[in-house]
C-alpha cells in the first residue's frame, strides 16, 4: 500500500529526518483563504504514481494570486491519465545540493539494500541503468529488524563516504541514512525513499517522500495507519492500469503484461488469456510465449495474466471475455476451462453471452481457442452443441472451443496461434 507524500512525510518527522514546513492538504482553490501561508511554497499534486514532475504537476508560487492560478491548472490536470483531487502546500527550500537515499529488498535473495546516489531528484532508475557507478549499495543478509550493535551506523557511515560530501554534513546525512533504514523496518516497508534530499543554508531536508508498505503485514501497522487516518486497506487505483482497475471492480484478478503506453508492433500477434485458474494463468503466459519462441519466430505476445477464482458466475465470466476484446491491443483470446471447483457448465455459458451480446451491440469480437474438461463438461457439452447447431448464429463463428481430454491444452494453443498467423497471410 503507497502513502501519499504528506503521510510519508508525517512519518519521517515523527522518526527525526527534517520536512519542509507543511501547510496542508487543499481539496479546492477557495481552501487557500483560510490557510496561514508564508510564500513561497511549493504546489504538489497528490497522486499515487511517479513523475509528476515532468508532468507539471509540481509548481512553486510566491503569493496568493499565483497559488490560486497554479492550484486551478494541477486540479484541471491528468498525470499518467488519473486526475488530481487534492494538492499538498509545503514550504519552498532553497536547494545547494541533492542526492538519493532508498531502501529496498533484493528480490533475488530477499537482502534488504541500503541505495544512495549523488543524483538526487531525478528517477533514480535511469541513473542505474545509463550511469551504474553513480549508485551505491550496502546490501544487509537476512531482514532482521534488530541489527548488532553498531552496524547501521558503520553502513550509513560508509555510503556517505562513498558519496564524497564534505566532513560538515556527513554525520548529518549518515544520521538520515540510518532513521530511512529504520522508518523502513518499523513500518513493515517494501521501500522507503527521499528523492530528492537536499541540502539548504539550514541543513538537510527530505523534499520528496515515498513509502510503500507491504499488504501482508498491514495487521502489524493499526497504530501508524490510525495516526495518518487510513480506515483499512487502500486500493491504490492509481498505480492499476485501466484494465486492472476494470477487473477489480468485476471481482476478479487480473494484471496487464504490457505497459498502457506501449505501441503495438504490427508484425506480432497478441493473444489474451483466460484461464480457469492462477495456475493455468502462469502456464498459458509460459506456454503462449514458449511456443511462440519455438514455432513462430518470437512473434507471439501474451499480453495478461488473469483468474478467474473459484466458481465465478456466469456473468462475471463474460465480463472477463468482454475486458479483453474491449483492449484493442488483442487479437486473439487463449481459453481453458479445467473444471474442478468451477464449473464448465458456467463457463460456457458465460462465455457465449459475452460474444452474443458484442454481436448485438456491434461490439468488436476477435477469434478464441480453447478447451473445457472438469465439472459439468456433458452439461456443457449438451449447451455448446445446442447453440452452435442454432441456425447460422453469426455472434459464435470465431468460437473454437474443444470438449474433453482429446487434444493437450498446448496443441490447442499452437494451432489457435497457426490459424490467427495464416488468417494474416504470414508464414
Amino acid at each position: 500500500m503507497r502513502l501519499y507524500e504528506n503521510e510519508a512525510k508525517e512519518i519521517f518527522r515523527l522518526n527525526g529526518i527534517p520536512i519542509p514546513e507543511q501547510y496542508g492538504v487543499i481539496h479546492s482553490i477557495e481552501e487557500l483563504n483560510v490557510l496561514k501561508i508564508n510564500y513561497p511554497v511549493m504546489l504538489k499534486a497528490m497522486v499515487l504514481v511517479g513523475g509528476r514532475g515532468k508532468a507539471g504537476g509540481v509548481k512553486k508560487v510566491n503569493n496568493l494570486r499565483e497559488a490560486k492560478a497554479r492550484a486551478e491548472d494541477l486540479f484541471g490536470l491528468r498525470i499518467k491519465g488519473y486526475p488530481i483531487n487534492s494538492i499538498l502546500l509545503e514550504k519552498a527550500v532553497q536547494e545547494v545540493g541533492a542526492c538519493y537515499i532508498g531502501v529496498t529488498m533484493d528480490p533475488a535473495d530477499f537482502n534488504n539494500v541500503m541505495i544512495v546516489s549523488a543524483s538526487g531528484g531525478v528517477e533514480i532508475e535511469t541513473v542505474a541503468k545509463e550511469r551504474p557507478e553513480a549508485i551505491h549499495k550496502a546490501e544487509i543478509p537476512g531482514n532482521d529488524a534488530e541489527l548488532p550493535k553498531g552496524t547501521l551506523e558503520e553502513l550509513a557511515g560508509k555510503l556517505t563516504k562513498d558519496l564524497g560530501v564534505s566532513s560538515s554534513i556527513a554525520q548529518k546525512l549518515a544520521d538520515v541514512i540510518s532513521k530511512v533504514y529504520s522508518v523502513y523496518q518499523s513500518t513493515d516497508a517494501k521501500i522507503c525513499e527521499i528523492n530528492p534530499l537536499i541540502l539548504t543554508p539550514d541543513g538537510l531536508v527530505a523534499a520528496d517522500a515515498k513509502l510503500v508498505l507491504d499488504d501482508n503485514a498491514l495487521y502489524r501497522q493499526g497504530e501508524l495507519l490510525e495516526k495518518l487516518g487510513i480506515v483499512g486497506k487502500r486500493h491504490d487505483v492509481a498505480e492499476l492500469t485501466s484494465n486492472e482497475q476494470r477487473a477489480q471492480q468485476a471481482g476478479f484478478p487480473y494484471v496487464d503484461l504490457l505497459s498502457e503506453d506501449a505501441v503495438k508492433d504490427q508484425e506480432k500477434l497478441y493473444v489474451g488469456l483466460v484461464p480457469g485458474g492462477a495456475g493455468y494463468g502462469i502456464f498459458s503466459i509460459d506456454e503462449v510465449a514458449n511456443i511462440g519462441e519455438r514455432f513462430f519466430g518470437g512473434r507471439v505476445v501474451p499480453v495478461n495474466f488473469m483468474d478467474s477464482g473459484g466458481g465465478p458466475s456466469q456473468n462475471k465470466v463474460a465480463e472477463m471475455f468482454h475486458l479483453l476484446m474491449d483492449y484493442d491491443k488483442v487479437d486473439m483470446i487463449i481459453t481453458s476451462r479445467f473444471g474442478g471447483v468451477s464449473s464448465c457448465d458456467v463457463f460456457i455459458r458465460g462465455l457465449i453471452q459475452a460474444l452474443r451480446e458484442r454481436y448485438a451491440d456491434g461490439k468488436r469480437i476477435v477469434p478464441i481457442y480453447g478447451r473445457m474438461v472438469g465439472t459439468d463438461l456433458p452439461n456443457a457439452r449438451t449447451y455448446l452443441e445446442k447453440a452452435k447447431s442454432a441456425p447460422s448464429d453469426p455472434a459464435l463463428e470465431k468460437m473454437m472451443i474443444i470438449v474433453g481430454n482429446r487434444r493437450m491444452m498446448a496443441d490447442v494453443i499452437k494451432d489457435g496461434i497457426e490459424q490467427a498467423f495464416k488468417a494474416r497471410g504470414w508464414n
